[in-house]
């Protein structure tokens, strides 16, 4: 009842501005969204967000005593809780630009014990100068390009393979010949490193970021970089001061082709420490003074690809195809690692799916086949002596889009 009853006030609060500027023509406000229920079956227990909607990849293997595999068990759940309300505001020019802004929530919560809690995923204002934008605010971070993302069913949106998050930013887009530049400097908040935000706050400097975007049609080019340094404790565990840090340093490159009614995506990424990105990975500790007992850090390099075609509007047949690997640290690790799936070599996935469009209804099915190569991390973070275990979600969506 309290969820429920934030919400009525959040929907109060965004049309406060539609009843207080009613006559005045420079301001605008509309409302858009879809209700959204998703049933799913997974084959096995799986590594998932908010009662298994979020799916990462399947769990590894966990034997009892009499050498069964306990996560070797099925499961079933259905949710509504991807459920989205988007409120769209435009207003009167101000420094000469044109200005606009976005809220947008969603019931997906926080943690799983705040699931159907009503979270922020976008809020941000726009200033829009012919050929030159400024946005400061909470979206999308540049590696999860709006342009070039996986479509599949799946909240995970290709997670781990394709990197994913929505940070607080101060970002600049300015046209250049065929294309535009991008660059921002980035904050964390629900999307953080190993231990939140606080590493990424503390080194003082924001992750930068800076991509070209090219246009040609309908056809989208673009490649970028990306620089981000963490600081992740500020003393050792005897109380000494410290102020180690750990960078990291990524690059994209990916590409949108439109053929017709017909469309492919192709994207590739290496990278290092993008725990925060929701891909494998992290960084470790490489060096301990014995006395001090200072850390010193290296992050793990990953590499990943995916692949997706689709044809068809009103019925679409598509597939997504992908991987990411561990490809571990430069140095020698020594100490504690900060990593998502350290003891993961490779996750593989491949998810066709069927989509019918009819009106502002939508019905898709998906079956998603993930693999993963668990085994035994070396000194350099990489997973020797493999086993693959896999996973299959069937999964069944139904969308209802609304706009006002």
């Amino acid at each position: 009842m309290r969820r429920f009853s934030l919400f009525l006030i959040i929907v109060f609060v965004m049309t406060i501005p539609l009843v207080l500027f009613a006559q005045d023509d420079g301001m605008s406000i509309s409302f858009k969204g879809f209700v959204k229920f998703d049933a799913f079956f997974d084959s096995r227990q799986t590594v998932t967000a908010r009662e298994g909607h979020f799916l990462l990849y399947p769990a590894g293997e966990s034997k009892d005593a009499n050498g069964d595999d306990i996560n070797e068990k099925a499961n079933v759940n259905m949710l509504a809780v991807q459920t989205r309300l988007t409120g769209v505001f435009k207003g009167p020019d101000a420094f000469g630009a044109k200005t606009s802004g976005v809220i947008e929530g969603a019931f997906f919560g926080h943690s799983n014990a705040d699931i159907n809690g009503f979270r922020l995923r976008h809020a941000y204002v726009k200033l829009d100068w012919d050929g030159t934008a400024l946005l400061f605010g909470q979206t999308w971070h540049p590696l999860f390009v709006t342009a070039c993302f996986p479509h599949v069913v799946s909240f995970n949106t290709g997670v781990p393979i394709a990197p994913f998050s929505r940070n607080p930013q101060i970002r600049l887009e300015k046209k250049m010949g065929s294309g535009k530049l991008i660059a921002a400097l980035i904050a964390q908040r629900d999307f953080a490193s190993p231990g939140g935000s606080t590493s990424l706050r503390n080194a003082v400097i924001p992750n930068i970021h800076l991509q070209y975007q090219l246009m040609s049609g309908k056809n989208v080019f673009g490649a970028g970089v990306d620089y981000k340094q963490l600081v992740p404790k500020l003393a050792t565990d005897n109380g000494i001061k410290t102020d180690q840090k750990v960078t990291g340093l990524s690059y994209i490159g990916y590409a949108t082709l439109n053929f017709g009614g017909s469309v492919i995506r192709l994207q590739g990424l290496y990278g290092q420490n993008l725990y925060d990105l929701l891909q494998i990975g992290g960084y470790a500790v490489t060096k301990q003074d014995p006395v001090t007992l200072e850390e010193e850090y290296s992050p793990y390099n990953v590499l990943s690809a995916w692949a997706e075609f689709s044809t068809g509007k009103e019925f679409e047949k598509a597939v997504f195809v992908g991987f990411t690997q561990n490809k571990g640290t430069n140095d020698d690790i020594v100490g504690a690692t900060f990593a998502r799936g350290g003891n993961i070599d490779k996750v593989f996935r491949v998810a066709p799916r069927l989509v019918w469009n009819s009106g502002k209804t939508r019905i898709a099915t998906e079956l998603e086949y993930t693999a993963a190569d668990y085994g035994t991390p070396d000194v350099k973070g990489l997973v020797k002596d493999t086993k693959s275990v896999s996973n299959i979600r069937f999964l069944l969506a139904v969308y209802y889009f609304f706009k006002k």
